[in-house]
């Protein structure tokens, strides 16, 4: 599952980092058979919650490199994608979609909480700092959420 991936993936096919809204879900719905119509709307609302796309006006405008985002020929995103997640589950979406191991990473943030007693979500943060990975917005979420 990835939901980033998902959103990629109209906007690396077109080439642009803005698509009229209703272009989005064509492109999902139509184009790629991944989602109903209704789904693709619901996964706009998701991703400008997890920060991933902008509304401007009618558009959506992707806030990430698409380019960055590793999308195989044969993915297909499965409904777990159409859910709100936890700060921890995207900050672990982020780490994974760099390449390392989900195991891996939820060892390595497991160490990390034990080792500094923060909430496993300040560990996660952290640890996708380290790994090089942009989280920003994910790091002052899990902050308040302290």
């Amino acid at each position: 599952m990835s939901l980033r991936r998902a959103v990629a993936a109209p906007f690396r096919q077109r080439g642009v980092e803005r698509l009229p809204e209703s272009e989005f879900v064509v492109a999902l719905s139509l184009d790629r058979d991944w989602f109903s119509p209704d789904q693709a709307k619901r996964l706009i609302d998701v991703a400008t919650g997890e920060g991933l796309l902008d509304q401007v006006d009618d558009d959506v405008r992707v806030t990430f490199d698409t380019a960055g985002v590793d999308l195989p020929e044969e993915f297909r995103p499965d409904e777990s994608v159409l859910q709100q997640r936890s700060t921890f589950e995207q900050l672990l979406d982020r780490v994974v979609d760099t390449g390392t191991e989900k195991q891996t990473a939820v060892a390595e943030i497991n160490r990390l909480q034990a080792e500094l007693a923060i909430s496993i979500e300040a560990a996660a943060a952290l640890y996708a700092r380290r790994q090089g990975v942009d989280v920003e917005n994910l790091a002052g979420r899990a902050g308040r959420e302290l």
